[in-house]
């Protein structure tokens, strides 16, 4: 299976910010053109109940930023093996946390071992055991190299009528720090 329109979750274990500081910081991000995908636009989306909160959007992907966790939604395409897919929407993902750490030290903290990955094409992976079992071998791959084999849970979640979306949790905190080093190599 070729896998596109990639999306990573990554939660935060420590949240202590409004939401609308996140507004200014991913405009000064669209300024100075932070990341290596074209940014457009921040959109506030924080009235909305379960919504995305505050919304990065860009060409090829969009960022958004809610009370839980950071999303990385890749729109375009990426060329490559599934592993070269999921190597890079970690690799963002994982900058745009380090990057918010930095911008708000102390009050927002993710842990880089607790990850959803989702397909976002339910005509190309439909949320059943049998997607689950051709993609299963790419995810424990990719997260072996990660976590060290064995040193998480995968998991399968949701219906057939959702998406379909693997969590991954690690046996322990993993710094994003730690995994950039390692998603960098």
């Amino acid at each position: 299976m070729n896998l596109q329109h990639l999306n990573v979750k990554i939660f935060a274990a420590h949240h202590a910010i409004d939401l609308a500081e996140a507004i200014p910081v991913f405009q000064s991000w669209v300024q100075a053109s932070v990341c290596g995908e074209l940014l457009i636009d921040v959109a506030d989306y924080r009235h909305v109940p379960g919504g995305p909160g505050v919304l990065l959007a860009g060409h090829e992907a969009h960022y958004s930023l809610d009370a839980r966790s950071l999303l990385y939604n890749r729109k375009a395409v990426v060329e490559g093996t599934n592993q070269d897919k999921l190597l890079q929407v970690f690799f963002a993902a994982l900058e745009a946390c380090r990057r918010l750490e930095e911008d708000f030290v102390d009050r927002l903290i993710f842990d880089g071992g607790n990850v959803e990955v989702t397909v976002n094409d339910r005509l190309l992976a439909p949320n059943n055991a049998d997607t689950y079992q051709e993609l299963e071998p790419d995810f424990r791959s990719f997260f072996d190299g990660l976590y060290g084999r064995g040193g998480y849970k995968l998991e399968r979640r949701g219906g057939p009528r959702e998406r379909f979306h693997v969590s991954v949790e690690a046996s322990s905190f993993v710094p994003v720090a730690s995994l950039l080093e390692v998603v960098a190599q």
